[in-house]
C-alpha cells in the first residue's frame, strides 16, 4: 500500500505525533535557510505576502517583520493551531487552514513564498499552481521559492525539479538564484 504524502491526514498525523516534526524552531539548517530567505528578499518591504504551507509559523513570523500583512495557509489543522499560537503577538498575520490550489486568499500579492512545498505536487500540478500564483502577483511582485536538495520518499519531485518547473512560468524574470548547502533559493519578479 502506498502512503499519500500530499493529503491533510498525512501532514496532520505528523504534527499530532510531534509539534515540530522538521525541527523548524531549533535545526541549524532551518535557521540558516530562514536567514537566507530574508537576505534573498533584498531588504525590500512588502505590502501583502502569501505563504502556503506555513507549518507552525516560524517563517511566517519572520516574514511579518518585512511585510505589512502576511496571509498564510497550512493543510494540517494541528499545525494551524500551533502557527496561530506562535504568531499570536503579530497583528499583521492571518493564518487559515487550507491548501493549494483551492484556498488562496482573494486579491493580489506583492510577495509569494513557496518554501518546502513544491515537491508535494507533480510537474503538471505544480506548473498550474505556480501559474495561478504568478497571475496573482502585482507588477514588480516577487515569487520566491526555496527547497531542500535532498531526496525523500515523501516527495513527488526533488528540489531542483521544482525550481525547473517554476522557471517555465510566464511573465516572471529570474532576479536572484543561490545554492547553499542542502537547499536552493530562486527569486523571480513579475514584469
Amino acid at each position: 500500500m502506498t502512503t499519500n504524502t500530499t493529503n491533510q491526514e498525512f501532514f496532520d498525523a505528523k504534527y499530532r505525533e510531534n509539534d515540530d516534526p522538521w525541527a523548524f524552531t531549533s535545526n541549524d539548517y532551518e535557521q540558516k535557510r530562514y536567514s537566507e530567505i530574508l537576505h534573498a528578499l533584498d531588504s525590500r518591504r512588502y505590502k501583502r505576502a502569501f505563504e502556503p504551507g506555513c507549518s507552525i509559523g516560524i517563517l511566517t513570523a519572520r516574514l511579518a517583520s518585512i511585510c505589512e500583512h502576511v496571509d498564510a495557509i497550512e493543510i494540517s489543522p494541528t499545525a494551524v493551531t500551533l502557527a496561530r499560537q506562535h504568531c499570536a503577538h503579530l497583528a499583521n498575520v492571518n493564518i487559515c487552514c487550507g491548501s493549494l490550489p483551492n484556498d488562496v486568499p482573494a486579491g493580489t500579492f506583492d510577495l509569494v513564498i513557496l518554501s518546502e512545498i513544491g515537491y508535494y505536487f507533480d510537474r503538471q500540478e505544480l506548473f498550474q499552481v505556480g501559474s495561478d500564483l504568478a497571475g496573482r502577483l502585482e507588477h514588480s511582485g516577487v515569487l520566491l521559492a526555496v527547497h531542500w536538495l535532498g531526496h525523500s520518499a515523501d516527495h513527488l519531485l526533488d528540489g531542483d525539479s521544482v525550481h525547473e518547473v517554476l522557471s517555465y512560468l510566464g511573465g516572471l524574470t529570474l532576479e536572484y538564484s543561490a545554492r547553499h548547502i542542502g537547499f536552493r533559493i530562486d527569486r523571480w519578479i513579475r514584469g
